[in-house]
Formats: structure tokens, C-alpha cells, sequence
């Protein structure tokens, strides 16, 4: 009989070959991807050394990822390898992509201990696209900014992006959501809102608040002061006071520092740093909270 002879296989002996199961093998070959080279008298499929090889070239590509149709296509000669390849990489990536997504929204909702409709939307803000998220950034530029009378801060708002990266870690992503959940809350935009006008140059007026929030040495000369244990109401730290503002309205920089810390100014720096991936300065909540006592201290005396 044919299928008895030695450089034949029936698909019995062509699964003990190559480990796989004759149903597996079927099927590939009912698709076209390992096609028998003959049939024996009984109608039964035979194969021979070539067909090993060919089993084991599906097996690689099937593990690879690649659907029995492109599988057969490179056999056939229609396409190459290098060019599936290069179309499941891209669609990989995506992949991955959508799966890192997945995990931060997850990661999210496990730390928040987030409802139904909080996760939903929380899915909702990762997954929008590039141009949506474009969307909420500018409109919430154009509550909370827009309008002010200062060239600076209107060039710097012109420049002024926040852009998840077309890879983003889980921790970008996270980032994003938190970001994206506080820039569209009405109250927070009129805070920060306020804020930006107490420190918005007018004649006769110089706003300290803005500059006190961003200029990390007053923050790193306030914490090196909290670190020796200088108290906000005692002398020394009127001293500190003197030092930092000279004869500035204090009031002035009091009532721009406390809006500052009402609106969440501090936090909203560290998204925006955190979304763009850049390595983001230390909190600097307590050292202001503690100028911000320093500062009521010294104006009852």
C-alpha cells in the first residue's frame, strides 16, 4: 500500500513526527497551508519529508501570530515574510498599545475603588484620540487663560501643550485621566481661573504669587528652613520673610499664594509633568502652606 511505504507519511504518522495532533494538521490542510503530495488507494492523505518542513515552517508562523491566510500566502509565493512581518509589528504595536491602556485604566480603578460609571469614564479619557484630548487642553487654555493682559503668559499659552506620547507608559496614562478629570471641572478652571488674575500684571500692582509658586528656590529656601524646625509664627521666620520679599505688598502675594493652594495649582503641575513624562520637581505642597501661614502670621503683627 501507499501509505505503508517509507518516504510517505500518512497524517497519523506526520503528527508523531512533529509533535502536533492530527486534527491540527487536518485543518491546516484542509486550508490549503500543508497540502498532502498524495492520496493513497483508500483516499487517504500522505505526505513526505518536504511536508515535515512545511508543517514546522506553519508552526513558526503560527506562533508568531499570523492568521492561516497569510500563512498560506507566503507559501504560496504571494508575499514574503518579511513583508507579514512587518504588518503584524505595526499591528502589535497597537496591540500593546491598547493593552498598556487597559492596564492603566485597571491599575486606576483598583487604587481609587472607582464605580461603573467611573471606570466607563475613565476609559472614556484614555482611549480618546489625539485630536480630542488637543480638544480639552485648548478649551480649558481658553477658560483659565484666555483674555489676561500679559504677552508672556499669552506666548507661552500659544506653545503650550500637553501631549500624551504615541507610546505612553501606564503611569502616563494615569496621569492623563487624573489631568483630564481636573482640567474639565468648572470649579477647578475658576480657581485656577482666579489665580492667574491675581497674578496678571496691572498698573501699579505687581503679582508675586504665580512667581512664588514657580521659582523653586523660594521652595527650596522655605523647605531648608521647615527642615531646621523654624516655626511659621516666630521670629526667625519673619526674617525669612524679609528676605524673600523685602518691602513687597505681603497681602498682596498672601492673597495670590492662598489662591494658588485653593485651586490645586500644585498638583496640576505635577500631572502636566507627569503626562509629558518629564521627571517632576518635589511636592511642594507644605512648604507653601507654610508661607502661606508664615506670611498670616506676620500680618497680625
Amino acid at each position: 500500500m501507499d501509505d505503508e511505504r517509507p518516504d510517505v507519511l500518512t497524517i497519523g504518522r506526520l503528527a508523531q513526527r512533529t509533535g502536533l495532533s492530527v486534527r491540527t494538521l487536518r485543518f491546516w490542510s484542509d486550508e490549503g497551508a500543508v497540502p498532502p503530495v498524495a492520496r493513497s488507494a483508500g483516499g487517504y492523505r500522505l505526505y513526505d519529508a518536504e511536508s515535515v518542513a512545511r508543517v514546522e515552517l506553519v508552526r513558526t508562523l503560527r506562533e508568531l501570530g499570523l492568521g492561516l491566510d497569510d500563512v498560506c500566502r507566503v507559501l504560496s509565493g504571494r508575499t514574503t515574510v518579511a513583508e507579514v512581518a512587518d504588518a503584524h509589528v505595526a499591528a502589535l504595536d497597537a496591540q500593546i498599545r491598547s493593552f498598556k491602556v487597559s492596564r492603566a485604566v485597571l491599575s486606576t480603578v483598583a487604587k481609587r475603588g472607582s464605580t461603573v460609571e467611573e471606570t466607563a469614564l475613565m476609559n472614556r479619557l484614555a482611549r480618546l484620540s489625539a485630536a480630542e484630548r488637543k480638544q480639552i487642553i485648548d478649551e480649558f487654555k481658553e477658560e483659565v487663560f484666555g483674555g489676561l493682559d500679559d504677552p508672556r503668559l499669552r506666548d507661552r499659552m500659544r506653545t503650550f501643550s500637553i501631549e500624551l506620547p504615541d507610546d505612553p507608559t501606564p503611569e502616563q496614562v494615569d496621569a492623563w485621566i487624573e489631568l483630564a478629570e481636573l482640567v474639565r471641572d468648572p470649579g477647578f478652571r475658576a480657581r485656577l481661573r482666579t489665580w492667574m488674575e491675581l497674578n496678571t500684571p496691572v498698573p501699579g500692582r505687581h503679582p508675586h504669587g504665580a512667581s512664588i509658586w514657580w521659582a523653586r528656590q523660594i521652595v527650596q529656601t522655605v523647605a531648608e528652613v521647615r527642615k531646621g524646625g523654624v516655626a511659621p509664627e516666630g521670629p526667625t521666620a519673619a526674617e525669612v520673610l524679609s528676605e524673600l520679599f523685602g518691602d513687597a505688598d505681603r497681602a498682596a502675594v498672601l492673597r495670590s499664594l492662598e489662591a494658588g493652594i485653593e485651586a490645586g495649582a500644585e498638583n496640576y503641575r505635577r500631572l502636566v509633568a507627569r503626562v509629558r513624562g518629564q521627571e517632576s520637581s518635589p511636592d511642594a505642597t507644605e512648604e507653601l502652606e507654610w508661607l502661606a501661614r508664615a506670611l498670616r502670621a506676620a500680618g497680625r503683627t
